[in-house]
């Protein structure tokens, strides 16, 4: 437990940050399926809506730090690879 006034308030201030965060993450998580689910519905049209407001939330996750540039990268790619291979 903290004992000092400074390190309580860092105990108030990171369980502060840690809740944002969190949401944050489940926000670009929820983006995610909406992509998949559309995918997985063979709706191109509505894939390609959900990506289009999915890859924006995942770059703003990078700015923030709550995900990895490489990760980001990685979803955003097998996401459009998915609805491109629906074409074919």
């Amino acid at each position: 437990m903290a004992n000092s006034v400074s390190a309580r308030k860092r105990a108030r201030q990171s369980e502060r940050h840690r809740q944002h965060n969190a949401a944050l993450r489940s926000h670009v998580r929820t983006q995610i399926k909406k992509v998949l689910k559309a995918i997985e519905a063979g709706d191109q049209n509505a894939a390609k809506e959900a990506y289009a407001s999915a890859a924006p939330a995942i770059d703003r996750s990078v700015s923030k730090g709550i995900m990895h540039a490489n990760k980001a990268a990685r979803h955003k790619s097998r996401l459009n690879q998915h609805i491109r291979g629906m074409q074919a």
